[in-house]
């Protein structure tokens, strides 16, 4: 045993830690629970009674050397660092940080529902995932629509084989249940994201963003939505963007109409963007069917309105010159950079 403590004792004299780890393995090797000091006061309580009087004052000594020459390294080690921070210049500049900034899309959702709101619409909000009713039937939707295909509609599969739930289509949807469960006047416009089973492609993607809008009320006519329409893109584009309305079709709005306004990239002159028309169409709008009225339980004789609908994508493309819309979706962190100055 007294070869053991004298081997110890010159390898704790000669032990020099370069660093704080080092110093925890000398700690645990010589001091720790199973330690070799811990050994050796095992092997101490099988020896004689005459060797426990001579090596009992022997060993407590070996250990109390031992814990003094930690203690002792420990606090030159605290004491370096404690002087290797004092020899830090105080003065040098901090280490920058990057300020985070709203998605460009955010931005323009944002911007749509204040003009709005400044005419008096409300926000209403409604599922990602719909059944049937809302999403196709309530809205004049015929069994045999294109709309209903694989093709253009993730349908969701219950275990009962039928699939009439699915993501839905548009925020129409949002409309109905609105209609449903209240009673007219309605003025609202419905932000949120969308879902079509189409190719990802710099113009189209499987899912995107709308706001759609919403009036009804007594002696409702196409003059107001003309107006409402013409308010909001002067107060989004600029009072010299030029609109006009073109006939088209859509289940739940009749008479219905597409919107297009002058291109702001190319100011009417004519590019890829507009195809080289000058004009570009951001929505879609039109009376909301009297079907669809008579569908959510409002009396068609007695109430009119107008209804609205447009992608976020398409807007902000325009907004902000945008030409490929994946760059929304791919958390590229060189694009998002270029609205840094949006802080959130």
């Amino acid at each position: 045993m007294q070869e053991k403590i004298d081997q110890y004792t010159a390898e704790i004299n000669a032990f020099s830690p370069a660093n704080a780890d080092e110093l925890e393995v000398f700690r645990i090797k010589f001091l720790g629970t199973k330690g070799l000091i811990k050994d050796l006061f095992e092997e101490f309580k099988a020896v004689g009674p005459e060797e426990k009087r001579v090596f009992g004052k022997v060993l407590n000594q070996f250990k109390q050397m031992a814990e003094a020459k930690y203690a002792e390294l420990k606090d030159g080690l605290d004491s370096g660092l404690k002087a290797q921070d004092l020899s830090l210049d105080l003065t040098l500049p901090g280490d920058g940080f990057e300020v985070g900034s709203r998605h460009p899309l955010s931005l323009v959702r944002n911007e749509i529902i204040d003009i709005f709101k400044r005419l008096g619409f409300v926000v209403a909000e409604g599922p990602e995932i719909e059944d049937d009713w809302h999403n196709f039937s309530a809205l004049n939707f015929p069994q045999e629509h294109p709309a209903r295909d694989m093709q253009d509609t993730f349908f969701i599969r219950k275990g009962d084989g039928s699939d009439d739930i699915a993501l839905r289509t548009h925020t129409s949807s949002v409309q109905v249940r609105m209609m449903e469960n209240g009673k007219p006047p309605f003025r609202a416009i419905m932000p949120g994201r969308v879902y079509r089973n189409e190719a990802i492609s710099a113009r189209a993607h499987c899912f995107f963003h709308q706001v759609e809008g919403l009036y009804v009320d007594e002696n409702v006519s196409f003059s107001d939505l003309k107006q409402t329409l013409f308010h909001f893109v002067q107060e989004l584009y600029g009072e010299g963007t030029k609109v006009r309305f073109r006939p088209s079709y859509f289940p739940f709005t009749e008479p219905s109409a597409e919107m297009d306004i002058s291109c702001t990239i190319c100011k009417g002159d004519g590019c890829n963007m507009c195809k080289y028309t000058g004009w570009v169409e951001i929505l879609g709008c039109g009376m909301v069917d009297p079907n669809v009225l008579e569908n959510c339980g409002i009396d068609s004789k007695k109430y009119t309105g107008f209804a609205f609908g447009m992608g976020i994508e398409r807007i902000t493309n325009l907004k902000y010159v945008i030409r490929d819309l994946r760059l929304f979706s791919e958390n590229d962190v060189r694009f998002l950079k270029q609205f840094q100055t949006d802080i959130i």
